[in-house]
């Protein structure tokens, strides 16, 4: 090979690689336009947001305690549907996961008043009511223990067994299941967990 087919080579590979450079160049900007992948979020938890934005006292944010709700208070918030734009089914769902869970549970005791949309008092929990929210954390926190451990000899099992065992999902809340000895076992349940037995409205 010659010194001018070096020299020719050279060019069309530093062509070449202009060449490639510049293409990279526009890919580059398209792909910095192509908005990160995010894991979808849950419609409901964007509906709480709405109705923490717009009703703070009932619904107040973390790291503030909830507080027990006007029985029915979900009618309320119907009425206010199209100006929350938000529609029936996604105003219930709200408020029946918002009154799940130990943190809304705890909030639920004896003569603690039950607050409206502008979080002025609306009644009172009942001793009734109490019990049933206490009935429902200790049943929540009875399952947890049970899916604890039924999780960790299953583990116990695989590792015996040579094979790998199947890690749950970290912090996956336990279903709520009556248990045979609970007075609300004997009791069907209402659309709302936090609904004493015998009541039908909804908070």
């Amino acid at each position: 090979m010659g010194f001018e087919q070096l020299a020719a080579l050279k060019r069309e590979l530093v062509a070449q690689a202009e060449q490639e450079k510049k293409q990279k160049a526009r890919k580059a900007p398209a792909a910095a336009r192509k908005p990160a992948r995010q894991e979808p979020v849950d419609p409901v938890v964007i509906t709480i947001s709405r109705l923490q934005k717009q009703f703070p006292l009932a619904f107040p944010k973390k790291p503030a305690p909830k507080l027990p709700l006007k029985l029915g208070i979900h009618k309320d918030l119907y009425a206010q549907a199209e100006a929350l734009k938000l529609t029936n089914a996604e105003i219930k769902e709200a408020v029946k996961t918002w009154c799940q869970g130990s943190r809304y549970w705890a909030c639920v005791t004896e003569g603690a008043p039950r607050l409206d949309l502008a979080g002025a008092p609306a009644g009172e929990v009942t001793a009734a009511e109490a019990l049933y929210a206490k009935q429902l954390a200790e049943r929540r926190r009875a399952n947890a223990g049970r899916s604890r451990r039924a999780d960790k000899a299953q583990q116990a099992k695989a590792k015996q067994e040579g094979a790998p065992a199947s890690s749950p999902a970290p912090d996956a809340p336990a279903p709520d299941t009556a248990l045979p000895d609970s007075p609300a076992a004997a009791t069907p349940a209402s659309d709302t967990p936090n609904t004493p037995p015998g009541q039908t409205t909804t908070p």
